[in-house]
């Protein structure tokens, strides 16, 4: 058999495969349809994040190849997004304009077929779930190179929102213009944090250009195309999205450079096994309060992924603690350390449990 012959073959076997997907999906619709129906007469929640987090769990345990899991968790995404859509689509407000880090993360997280509804602050963000304008929300909160978006946290204090879920995403910069050669460019716009985190390289490359902050740097994509010198600092997509050349590529400081994000809504998750906690509190001000606080996790071995504090805006010189912990409120070792933890403070909170990106 030839070559042309045995790949005919193996293009038949692809295209008689497809159909039986095609297939297969549908028949998926329909169950999806009738778990819809379901779910309307008794009044409940269409969209559950711990249920699609023990999908993903339970496809990595049947996963044997040749795909590896992200490629199959990223198709499943899409079929789980496209099926939400046939029981009731769900809303998601981010910072936007459309080709932020923030939608892609969005997109990464919901799929395509979401309604994504962008706002102008993350403080937007906030009262439009808060308000039940929409069912989710999507907000930046630290930074693998520049650490906690600050200004995220700060609005936990102000709005009481629990946390469903989180994305990690690797976040690679690129210097968009209209122009085609970097000798033209001498105004670069970019969100705080994008600035910062190129910040070495616009002083070699671009050391007399005017750096300025905007809301987001889709934002600063808009505005790059609309003035003859000027550049922005943002993802590939928003270059497609805004007719922008793509100048250089990667201009990140530091390679691995990842933003986590924060899905913001108001039902409380249940355990899937693989969780995270999140709380916030307040101390008294005595010697050894925060290390008889935090001694219980110690105790017990729970593992303290991320401390952080803010000033307490109300008065002077107390702050507010940001902690994050492996496990679910609801585990009794967990609701146990919580406890014990709330005793020593003034203000205890917990922000939400959520389910846990696997191997980030």
């Amino acid at each position: 058999m030839g070559q042309s012959e045995d790949l005919k073959k193996h293009r038949d076997r692809i295209d008689a495969l497809d159909a039986k997907l095609l297939d297969l999906l549908s028949k998926r619709g329909k169950e999806v349809q009738a778990i819809g129906r379901i779910k309307q007469k008794q009044g409940s929640a269409f969209h559950i994040p711990e249920r699609e987090a023990l999908v993903f769990q339970r496809l990595r345990r049947l996963n044997r190849g040749p795909y590896d899991n992200r490629a199959v968790e990223g198709i499943f995404r899409e079929i789980l997004s496209a099926s939400l859509a046939l029981e009731a689509p769900i809303q998601v407000a981010y910072l936007g304009p459309e080709g932020t880090y923030t939608h892609l993360a969005a997109i990464r997280k919901f799929g395509i077929a979401t309604q994504f509804v962008p706002q102008t602050t993350p403080r937007q963000v906030f009262e439009e779930v808060v308000n039940s304008r929409v069912d989710y929300g999507i907000v930046p909160i630290e930074n693998s190179t520049e650490g906690v978006v600050s200004h995220t946290l700060d609005l936990f204090m102000e709005f009481t929102l629990t946390i469903c879920g989180e994305i990690q995403m690797e976040i690679n910069h690129n210097l968009l213009a209209k122009a085609k050669d970097l000798a033209s460019i001498h105004k670069v716009y970019a969100h705080p944090q994008g600035l910062a985190q190129c910040r070495n390289w616009l002083e070699e490359h671009l050391p007399r250009a005017k750096l300025v902050p905007t809301d987001s740097n889709s934002k600063g994509a808009v505005l790059a195309a609309k003035e003859k010198g000027a550049a922005a600092i943002a993802s590939d997509y928003a270059a497609k999205l805004y007719g922008l050349n793509i100048l250089r590529r990667h201009i990140e400081d530091y390679p691995n450079n990842f933003t986590r994000f924060l899905v913001i809504g108001k039902r409380a998750t249940s355990p899937t096994g693989q969780d995270k906690t999140s709380i916030m509190f307040s101390t008294r001000d005595e010697p050894g309060v925060l290390f008889r606080l935090l001694k219980p996790l110690a105790d017990h071995r729970i593992n303290l992924t991320k401390i952080e504090s803010r000033p307490l805006k109300k008065r002077a010189w107390e702050y507010v603690f940001f902690i994050d912990l492996d496990g679910h409120q609801e585990s009794p070792e967990i609701k146990e350390v919580l406890a014990q933890m709330e005793k020593e403070c003034s203000f205890f909170q917990i922000l939400g449990s959520y389910p846990r990106e696997v191997g980030k």
